[in-house]
């Protein structure tokens, strides 16, 4: 499945807060289409269904790679859910993203593919690079790089960082300082029903 392009609000309404996938948020409360005021009641398949929906469309993954990351994660020892979790948000294009280089997971791939960002003082252009502890996460020195960052962060408001990262905004260095624990993962979801999920698909 290719990724998403379409209304993105009709997204938030059906599944919650996203905040790697939107800044927008709506102000009507029902579900949309026409039985948005009168939803049925979700079988277990359903809410498993829509956990899931939820990672993919958070992180902007395709569900072939989300596939591809829950087979890794059972590969690794411990915790299938909190492990998948790890991986995800050890992306490139998320790290970007928690460091409030940009808005949504989409604006940071973006600049990555464009080669805005430099790991370890290396130009990246592939988003799903799996981060390390200890990555150094900065801007190109082309001036255009830095301009469009520093125009970003004129109009922005201040972020929360998680604690595996950290941030300095006047030398646009960040840097991740350990593997990212379940407390800071950005997302209200239920990893358990995702596994459960894809327990008889892989």
């Amino acid at each position: 499945m290719s990724r998403y392009r379409g209304p993105r609000l009709r997204i938030i309404r059906r599944l919650g807060e996203l905040p790697g996938f939107t800044r927008k948020s709506s102000s009507r409360l029902t579900l949309p289409g026409q039985h948005g005021t009168n939803p049925r009641k979700l079988s277990q398949y359903g809410i498993r269904l829509q956990e899931k929906q939820k990672l993919r469309f958070n992180y902007g993954i395709s569900e072939s790679q989300l596939i591809r990351y829950v087979r890794k994660a059972r590969k690794i020892k411990g915790s299938t859910g909190e492990i998948l979790l790890q991986l995800l948000e050890m992306r490139l294009d998320n790290v970007v993203f928690r460091l409030g280089i940009a808005p949504t997971i989409a604006a940071a791939r973006q600049l990555i593919s464009h080669g805005h960002i430099l790991v370890n003082n290396q130009k990246v252009t592939i988003p799903s690079y799996e981060c390390k502890a200890k990555d150094v996460i900065g801007i190109s020195n082309k001036k255009h790089s830095r301009e469009l960052i520093t125009n970003f962060f004129a109009t922005s408001t201040l972020i929360n960082l998680p604690a595996h990262l950290s941030f300095n905004r006047e030398t646009l260095i960040g840097t991740v300082n350990t593997i990212v624990n379940r407390q800071s993962v950005g997302l209200n979801l239920n990893e358990l029903l995702i596994v459960e999920y894809y327990s008889r698909k892989v």
